[in-house]
């Protein structure tokens, strides 16, 4: 008998991962996406929320450059401005619509930390509603702060549990589930500190994936890159990040994952694309595809454009899909800084 979970589950892996495409990360909570449009003078409602989603997804030729993308949970009731619904909208480009289940960060210690510890209770029951609306992966993110005392041993192992728990209810409800343990890039540490910590926490959540017999082979890693903290002296180079995350993710990432799409963690637009690019022009052979699922990456030059005015939608869209042409590029080591001048 055809297990038909499993089959929904192979489906759409073959569906959102594919060499020259990424995973665009639009999943920004209501927060979030306040602090993004206040940044460019835009006051935040349901209605701005929904013009910015609009302009992001309905951006003409999204589907040449991106295969899935991950929306918030109001997005998926919300329309696009000719009156389909976002999820729907995306299907019939052929992008497959994915959904962010966590449910936030709490502090859990007197070290300044956080971690994702709501959205487990009720998981199974929410995906089934996701579902029906279209869904068919989600994301589940978690976060390593780096400082004298951070990240803790507790936190490690925490996170890593409870990302292999909601991978596995995830895949049982025929969900393909992305997994995001972010080290973040906030701090002044080295390239060796990022290094260690990433090392740690990945081999944990592979120990814990395993532990609770989660599917390698139907799941997506969205990691960061080994990178220096944004406020360290001499931060490394280009070529001192793609070799140390190439080597890393060959030393500790299972090689029947099928795909690694990295977080942009607070990078700038174009050193996310130089560093992707960079990692695919070292000559190394990779067992997985090695993409991107960015968003202030993607996004952040079409807001800066668009600056909340229906006036400067096209022009914003034309940035939108000219920053996703430059990733799809860097995903080949095709992507070369002087394009950049191109727009």
């Amino acid at each position: 008998m055809v297990n038909l979970t499993n089959e929904e589950l192979k489906q759409t892996i073959k569906e959102i991962v594919t060499v020259g495409k990424g995973i665009l990360a639009a999943d920004e909570s209501v927060k979030t996406a306040t602090k993004r449009l206040v940044a460019i003078n835009t006051e935040s409602t349901e209605e701005t929320r929904r013009q910015y989603r609009n302009m992001i997804l309905t951006s003409p030729g999204i589907e040449k450059y991106i295969l899935g993308v991950i929306l918030f949970e109001e997005t998926l009731s919300q329309k696009s401005n000719d009156g389909v619904l976002f999820p729907e909208f995306l299907a019939k480009l052929g992008i497959v619509p994915g959904i962010k289940v966590d449910k936030g960060l709490e502090d859990i210690n007197d070290k300044d930390e956080q971690i994702t510890t709501k959205g487990l209770e009720g998981l199974g029951e929410r995906l089934e509603e996701y579902k029906k609306m279209g869904c068919r992966f989600a994301k589940w993110r978690v976060v390593y702060l780096i400082s004298k005392n951070t990240p803790s041993d507790e936190i490690i192992e925490i996170n890593a549990q409870d990302l292999a728990r909601y991978a596995k209810v995830c895949q049982e409800h025929g969900i393909v589930p992305i997994i995001e343990p972010e080290v973040l890039i906030d701090g002044t540490h080295s390239i060796d500190k990022s290094e260690e910590v990433n090392e740690k926490v990945l081999i944990k959540v592979f120990e814990a994936l395993e532990e609770e017999e989660v599917d390698i082979k139907t799941l997506i890693l969205k990691t960061s890159m080994i990178i220096s903290g944004n406020q360290a002296n001499n931060r490394a180079s280009v070529d001192e990040v793609a070799k140390r995350t190439a080597q890393l993710l060959k030393k500790v990432v299972p090689p029947e994952l099928p795909s690694i799409n990295f977080l942009s963690g607070g990078q700038t637009p174009l050193e996310a694309t130089a560093h992707l690019n960079r990692i695919h022009t070292l000559g190394k052979e990779f067992p997985w595809n090695v993409s991107f699922s960015y968003a202030r990456a993607l996004q952040g030059p079409a807001l800066k454009v668009w600056q909340g005015k229906d006036e400067n939608l096209l022009a914003a869209q034309k940035a939108f899909i000219f920053r996703a042409k430059l990733n799809s590029l860097a995903t080949k080591g095709k992507y070369k800084e002087e394009m950049e001048e191109e727009v």
